[in-house]
């Protein structure tokens, strides 16, 4: 099945995502999220997405911002 530049490209982030959690790294495992949702945002504003697919990547990265809170270095410095 054919699937769309903006499919490829937020399921690519969220592949990158998941990958970069599992070799726990961090900074890219944060920017890789950001970078999805500004896609998804971007793609459904613009039309590219319908409201099913977008919900669907919507409640994806919900799911991994739940995931990810407090998900930075900050937790490993204490002064």
């Amino acid at each position: 099945m054919f699937k769309s530049n903006a499919k490829k490209q937020i399921e690519t982030h969220i592949n990158d995502l998941q990958l970069y959690l599992e070799n726990n790294y961090k900074d890219l495992a944060i920017q890789a999220r950001k970078d999805a949702i500004l896609l998804l945002e971007m793609y459904y504003t613009n039309g590219q997405l319908n409201a099913k697919t977008y919900s669907k990547y919507k409640n994806i990265l919900d799911d991994y911002t739940e995931q990810m809170k407090g998900y930075n270095h900050q937790q490993f410095y204490s002064s």
